[in-house]
């Protein structure tokens, strides 16, 4: 006896119109070192999420190949579904990135800089710090496994192909965006007022004590106190990541769901 193996040209198309919505994501998700590392990697990662999302595929009952006019279009609308998506998290991430350069800007830490493993590019150590540890409670927080149930259920909410461009996407795209600057302003203002009453401070003391050269003093004053607090920041960052990732979700669904 000899056993058949084939598939079905509906599956196949499945196939690829799922690739399609998970390569999206995987173009646009910040994980450290993940766009500067080997482009087979990130094949190998796009095709193991779509063999693991197998089970919610869609059934597409096709028995001839669709016009290829036809096909674009649904490569398109696959492709912009998983950008949504991967925009959105990319969001929740350049929130932490924010912050770390409005405090950056005020302590005095852009003057040291490092490279940064995404971009290959000079980036300063507080942004480092903050990308990696937002990426560590990303999945600490099983915030990965939310996407992939978001995927799953996006095959109900959408088959394959027909997820449409609409006005009301564009604008919870714009809403996510502000949700982004929402959650750098939360972490950085803290800092920043406190590096504000330090100047002041500084200003009050040299009106006292007009010899004193107060800006050999305030540039390492500034970036001890900060130095001082980012403990403290660190410590409030797992739960401000949770709250603003439901929030974002939330969001999600909202333009996602029909």
């Amino acid at each position: 006896m000899h056993a058949e193996f084939g598939l079905s040209l509906g599956t196949l198309y499945a196939f690829l119109l799922v690739l399609f919505r998970v390569s999206g994501v995987v173009v646009l998700v910040p994980l450290p070192g993940f766009g500067s590392g080997p482009g087979m990697a990130r094949i190998v990662f796009a095709l193991s999420l779509t063999l693991c999302l197998f089970p919610a595929w869609p059934p597409l009952a096709i028995r001839t190949p669709p016009p290829l006019g036809v096909l674009a279009g649904w490569a398109v609308a696959e492709t912009a579904f998983g950008m949504l998506i991967g925009l959105a998290v990319a969001f929740l991430a350049e929130g932490f990135q924010l912050a770390a350069q409005f405090i950056n800007l005020q302590a005095g830490y852009s003057y040291a800089s490092a490279v940064d493993p995404n971009s290959q590019a000079d980036s300063t150590v507080l942004q480092l710090f903050t990308q990696l540890t937002s990426s560590l409670l990303f999945f600490s927080l099983g915030l990965d496994r939310q996407v992939i149930r978001i995927f799953a259920a996006s095959f109900e909410w959408f088959p394959v192909g027909s997820f449409p461009l609409t006005i009301q996407s564009a604008d919870g795209v714009v809403r996510l965006g502000a949700g982004m600057f929402l959650t750098g302003f939360k972490l950085a203002m803290p800092v920043i007022a406190l590096l504000l009453l330090i100047d002041i401070a500084l200003s009050l003391f040299g009106r006292m004590q007009a010899q004193i050269q107060l800006l050999t003093l305030a540039f390492p004053i500034k970036m001890l106190t900060a130095l001082a607090i980012l403990p403290v920041l660190a410590a409030v960052m797992p739960a401000v990541l949770e709250r603003a990732a439901g929030q974002t979700f939330t969001s999600l669904l909202h333009i996602l769901r029909p």
